[in-house]
């Protein structure tokens, strides 16, 4: 089975995305590290005892990465909820079950922390970051119980897309989350309500 790992706001520049998601849940993300590998930077906050949000760009000081970065970023514009990540401690088994756009399990490192992740080739986001990437952490504790935690919770994930029903049969077997729901949309976009120490706050 799949767990709701973490959610994701991609953004052309940090800054941007830290004034977004202040102004949208009245909080200062942390900072989080660098990503060699791809060229991007980040700042994470804990969500309730096992998810988290992560804010992530390009990293101004790095060099160009030799491939497309994930997430999409190298097409970022504005800041704005694009994606949701979803863990296994199963990869192996999981990853020949995934839609082919779901791209290869990657390894990647971050400091001391490794993990394995689903990114396209051409860095693009599947279904339009609507059907999830999968993460694979190493053994070991949870890196987002570690990670700074501010009073926040993910109370609901509304996600929305024109081939809706094909993205949930592909999901839902695998990932049963009361807190996510899936509906016909004309567009690709993704809201989450967030439980904050002042009250439940919408991130877009």
């Amino acid at each position: 089975m799949l767990e709701l790992d973490h959610i994701v706001v991609v953004c052309a520049d940090i800054q941007a995305g830290l004034d977004h998601v202040r102004d949208r849940l009245g909080i200062a993300v942390p900072p989080g590290g660098r990503h060699p590998l791809m060229g991007t930077m980040n700042h994470l906050v804990r969500l309730g005892e096992a998810s988290f949000l992560e804010v992530i760009a390009p990293d101004p000081d790095a060099p160009p990465p030799g491939r497309r970065r994930w997430f999409g970023m190298d097409r970022a514009g504005a800041p704005r909820l694009t994606h949701w990540v979803v863990r296994t401690t199963d990869m192996d088994g999981l990853h020949p079950t995934l839609p082919p756009d779901s791209g290869p399990a990657i390894p990647v490192t971050r400091g001391d922390l490794s993990w394995r992740l689903t990114v396209p080739e051409d860095g693009s986001l599947p279904m339009g970051g609507i059907c999830p990437t999968v993460v694979e952490w190493s053994p070991g504790p949870l890196p987002p119980r570690a990670m700074p935690g501010m009073g926040l919770d993910l109370l609901e994930l509304h996600l929305a897309h024109p081939q809706a029903a094909a993205i949930r049969a592909q999901v839902e077997p695998l990932f049963p989350d009361d807190r996510v729901s899936l509906a016909q949309g004309d567009r690709p976009t993704l809201r989450a309500l967030i439980g904050t120490p002042d009250g439940p706050k919408w991130l877009d």
